[in-house]
């Protein structure tokens, strides 16, 4: 399991870099002037950044609980990746409407296209993180009551 330091580094470097890409990348897409999109970025990563934390923290004890182990399959991280954005477009769609002055659609599109963005980074950097950053673990046995 992660430590809170290691968690920290995690969230925060996954924010740095998505807003370093994705500020420039949504100005140009979406037509919005690059403050305007930067500043939409730092609030969403404000917003991401609490939800990547407690995601990610909820995520590792359940697998912990279920598995007896952290580690996770490619099917898992497939899993991980799709909870998480459908987690942060829900949160992320009020936010963008009210700061953008657009409609929940015209903001829930704007996410969606977004989101697709994100799903293809949080599945590449989190693979990339445990890759650089691997787990030490010892496995631990299944309790009976996980088992089944």
């Amino acid at each position: 399991m992660r430590g809170t330091a290691d968690r920290i580094r995690h969230v925060v470097s996954f924010e740095i870099i998505a807003l370093s890409l994705i500020t420039p990348l949504g100005a140009w897409v979406f037509g919005v002037p690059m403050a305007e999109m930067g500043a939409v970025g730092a609030g969403a990563a404000l917003i991401a950044a609490g939800w990547n934390y407690l995601f990610n923290l909820g995520f590792d004890h359940a697998l912990a609980r279920w598995r007896g182990s952290v580690r996770k399959t490619l099917g898992l991280r497939v899993l991980h990746a799709v909870l998480f954005e459908a987690g942060l477009v829900a949160a992320l769609v009020p936010f963008v409407a009210w700061y953008l002055g657009v409609g929940l659609v015209e903001a829930l599109l704007m996410d969606l296209a977004l989101a697709g963005f994100f799903l293809v980074y949080a599945f590449a950097f989190n693979w990339s993180y445990d890759a650089l950053f691997p787990i030490n673990e010892t496995p631990r046995p299944m309790s009976a009551a996980s088992r089944g």
